[in-house]
């Protein structure tokens, strides 16, 4: 697949290359890498490392919210 920017990925402010859902859902499955945009909700990703996302990704959600 070849992948288009804004669609499939975009660059965060670190510059990393940030895949999107829309990759992801192309893809059809959970990579397992933890990523941030995962629509399957980390299935594939090992514990204790998907707990820790989760918890992390919650974490984020509160911060956003009391700004």
């Amino acid at each position: 697949m070849k992948l288009i920017e804004g669609k499939h990925f975009k660059y965060n402010e670190q510059g990393y290359m940030v895949l999107t859902a829309q990759y992801h859902l192309e893809n059809g499955k959970c990579c397992g890498n933890g990523c941030m945009n995962c629509p399957y909700d980390h299935i594939n990703v090992p514990e204790p490392k998907r707990t820790k996302l989760k918890k992390s990704m919650r974490d984020e959600i509160k911060i956003e919210q009391n700004r």
